[in-house]
């Protein structure tokens, strides 16, 4: 049961109760009916919503763990400071329509679907493994240690005899990932144990399990293991998710798309850089032509008639070989600088 306490807008206090995302021993304000002072959200659970006048309009899921560095630096990136004190769960957001928590990331999908949160980041994955009901809002490529997406793999040791899924019938397997690997090997009509692990799975085999199930991002960890992997379960990358009857609300999904719009900016400016610089007029059909990673960039005229600035956007990783062209082509005064966020 997860409880809140909260004191309400006519000066009384108690708590509000969620299990089941029921609302109980709840005291109404004198000469007011329940459907004025109810908790906003779907009749299988609510969002902390008009409690009072000053509420917050979004209870936002946050992933505890290894993705919440990564997600506070990503917001912060966005627009939003999110602050949180070594232990805590419970964050301070620097915008007075959201709240939230910290809680894991394989969590925050089933929070999301019966109303404690309204919208909240985990992977797809966890959506999947609860086969939670909820509305997909958009794809967040980030994790711990890249901006590439994640893979479950099945693996077993280096020195193991296993070459396919179906050289595991009848042994024992470790994951954290329960219903999608069952599903998995039932798919491909393979009888195993699949046993639930708590963590640091990779060390199980070969002494406890004859294989893994596990998460990886560039495959470091397994290689230091000494595991191989056999097969890919699936591909999985964080995701903004929000639940159905939040998305319904117009106030709250509007709210929702702006977080998804500034988050999904953030990301896009990571991969890249501005760049201006002041060019010969002469030059710039020239500048054009044999550079094309330079698309629609913005040109304006100097005080000088025969040269122009130009600004634009391209991928940091191809800036190292366009600087030494633009200098060859008489550029001069060129400036790199880091962005925050890029919306198309």
């Amino acid at each position: 049961m997860i409880k809140n306490w909260r004191e309400r807008s006519d000066g009384g206090s108690g708590f509000y109760n969620y299990h089941g995302l029921v609302k109980r021993n709840v005291r109404l304000p004198r000469g007011s009916s329940a459907s004025e002072n109810k908790l906003e959200g779907p009749v299988c659970g609510v969002s902390l919503g008009r409690v009072s006048a000053n509420a917050p309009l979004l209870m936002l899921g946050l992933p505890k763990g290894s993705l919440e560095e990564s997600t506070k630096n990503l917001f912060a990136k966005a627009g939003w400071k999110i602050t949180t004190s070594s232990r805590s769960y419970k964050p301070s957001i620097d915008d007075p329509e959201l709240d939230g928590r910290f809680v894991r990331a394989q969590e925050v999908s089933r929070y999301v679907e019966h109303g404690f949160f309204d919208c909240g980041l985990t992977g797809q994955d966890w959506v999947l493994e609860n086969n939670s009901d909820v509305v997909e809002v958009c794809d967040l490529i980030y994790s711990k240690a890249s901006t590439l997406k994640s893979r479950w793999v099945l693996c077993v040791p280096e020195s193991s005899p296993v070459q396919t899924i179906q050289d595991l019938a009848g042994k024992r397997i470790a994951t954290e990932l329960m219903n999608t690997t069952k599903r998995f090997f039932a798919e491909r009509g393979v009888v195993a144990d699949i046993e639930f692990s708590w963590g640091a799975t990779e060390v199980k085999v070969p002494d406890l399990v004859d294989a893994i199930v596990d998460i990886t991002e560039t495959g470091s960890s397994l290689r230091a293991n000494k595991l191989r992997i056999v097969d890919t379960l699936l591909y999985t990358n964080t995701k903004l998710i929000a639940n159905k009857a939040s998305w319904e609300n117009p106030a709250k999904r509007k709210k929702i798309e702006t977080i998804a719009l500034l988050l999904r900016g953030a990301l896009e400016a990571g991969s890249k850089v501005g760049l201006k610089l002041n060019l010969p007029k002469a030059s710039l059909d020239a500048l054009l032509k044999a550079l094309p990673s330079l698309r629609n960039p913005t040109i304006s005229p100097l005080s000088s008639p025969e040269w122009v600035a130009v600004e634009t956007i391209i991928d940091e990783s191809v800036v190292r070989e366009i600087i030494p062209q633009l200098k060859e082509l008489g550029a001069e005064g060129i400036v790199e600088y880091p962005l925050n966020k890029v919306v198309y």
